[in-house]
């Protein structure tokens, strides 16, 4: 099938903005153009454009570009409106108090996922999360609890893709990471130690919603050397319970769209 060349130029425009979720602050023509393989001349077009409606904003003397007040106003109302942190927002509150660590909620989004809510620790040294930044599905519990329970042509595609390293103990071996959503289908919820931040251990399980297809994740998260392998294993079910109440919530009865149902 033939593209059209308005859902060409609009699938271009939301590439652009999309850079701007993937952590950096602040982003120019040239970074722009070599990211997505489009021409420089391109870019600028767009940019212009998203200027003048507000999407983004240009700094005149460094030439960098940032997201701008139209589009912080859209994402407000997006999380205002999203039915998945209305659902959970009580199972998280219960989640923190019992195991004391921050609790996040993270939300399956094109290209990866991102954090949509957090309730923070009560201990002194805690971690804490940035909202609405995308990560890729193959660093981290929760990203990784998503992953395995995506469509298998799916999930093989994530994983044909490049898994690139975030830290120095990211799973990049296609081979050795399917094994592991293999185990974490059979388990229900998925660990990890260091994947996405160096000093961070996290417990994850899947969150589905009524068509029976993965929507996100919840998890818990701190320092890593609290996340012992028995910390871990006390914790799970835990997490597990309160993901299973958030997908009731939303609908799902218990059948789930990937390999194997939690």
């Amino acid at each position: 099938m033939t593209t059209q060349p308005g859902t060409e130029t609009a699938g271009r425009v939301i590439d652009v903005l999309l850079l701007f979720t993937d952590g950096t602050d602040e982003l120019g023509v040239s970074r722009i153009a070599r990211e997505l393989g489009l021409s420089k001349a391109v870019v600028h077009r767009i940019l212009q454009t998203l200027v003048a409606r507000g999407m983004v904003t240009l700094d005149q003397q460094t030439r960098l570009y940032q997201l701008g007040p139209t589009t912080a106003a859209l994402g407000a109302r997006a999380l205002r409106d999203l039915d998945l942190r209305a659902v959970a927002a009580s199972t998280l509150r219960r989640l923190q108090e019992e195991t004391h660590e921050t609790v996040t909620l993270t939300a399956l989004v094109p290209g990866g996922r991102a954090y949509v809510d957090q309730i923070v620790s009560t201990h002194e040294v805690k971690m804490t999360v940035e909202l609405g930044r995308r990560f890729p599905l193959h660093a981290g519990s929760s990203g990784k609890s998503v992953l395995a329970f995506l469509p298998e042509q799916r999930r093989e595609e994530i994983l044909a893709d490049g898994l690139t390293a975030l830290t120095g103990s990211t799973p990049t071996d296609p081979v050795e990471l399917r094994a592991e959503l293999s185990a974490i289908q059979d388990l229900g919820y998925a660990s990890s130690a260091g994947e996405r931040q160096a000093d961070a251990g996290s417990v994850a399980a899947p969150l589905f919603g009524l068509d029976g297809d993965v929507r996100g994740a919840v998890s818990i998260c701190g320092p890593r050397s609290r996340f012992t392998a028995e910390f871990v294993r006390d914790c799970a079910p835990r997490v597990v319970e309160a993901a299973h109440h958030i997908s009731k919530a939303l609908g799902w009865t218990g059948t789930t769209e990937g390999s194997r149902s939690p």
